[in-house]
């Protein structure tokens, strides 16, 4: 039930995005997408679903995963193309990532574009947008603090100013 789930998921994700866009296309520059990274790139395909237990015995096994649709290009070119987007970019290796972060903030036309790298993403982040790079940082003085807490003001700012343009 799980894998069907799961499928369904994948589906169901696209559609209520596309629903939620379109809803809020007539706010204009008001409307915000704050789209966190994804859960996975990739899924198992529902023809690829076995419809028993794996036997052990059969030897290894070897699995063809499908990738997850991308829909940030959709979302800025047809759903909402005037909502201020905010998307994210995890890496493991910090030699790639604003560069990956670069050519999403091209290539989906977002507005800010949230690099992060694993080791070190709940005390520092790169806002990446057109003008600039950003580095946010937890504030290390205050016990509890996080780096939600200045990323949010940031992208407040940004959205603000955005909407006044």
């Amino acid at each position: 039930m799980n894998a069907c789930k799961r499928v369904l998921n994948v589906v169901c994700v696209k559609q209520i995005l596309r629903m939620i866009a379109v809803s809020l296309r007539s706010l204009g520059p008001s409307a915000m997408f704050y789209l966190a990274a994804a859960v996975s790139d990739f899924y198992v395909p529902w023809e690829s679903m076995t419809m028993h237990k794996i036997q052990s015995a059969s030897g290894p096994l070897d699995m063809r995963l499908a990738q997850v649709p991308k829909m940030l290009y959709v979302l800025r070119n047809e759903w909402a193309p005037v909502a201020f987007c905010i998307s994210f970019k995890l890496e493991t290796d910090t030699d790639i990532l604003l560069g990956k972060a670069d050519m999403a903030l091209k290539k989906y036309k977002m507005h800010m574009v949230v690099a992060n790298e694993l080791q070190t993403r709940k005390e520092e982040v790169i806002v990446v947008t057109e003008q600039e790079k950003i580095t946010v940082r937890r504030d290390t003085t205050q016990p509890g603090a996080d780096v939600e807490d200045p990323l949010i003001k940031l992208v407040v700012d940004r959205h603000s100013a955005y909407i006044d343009a």
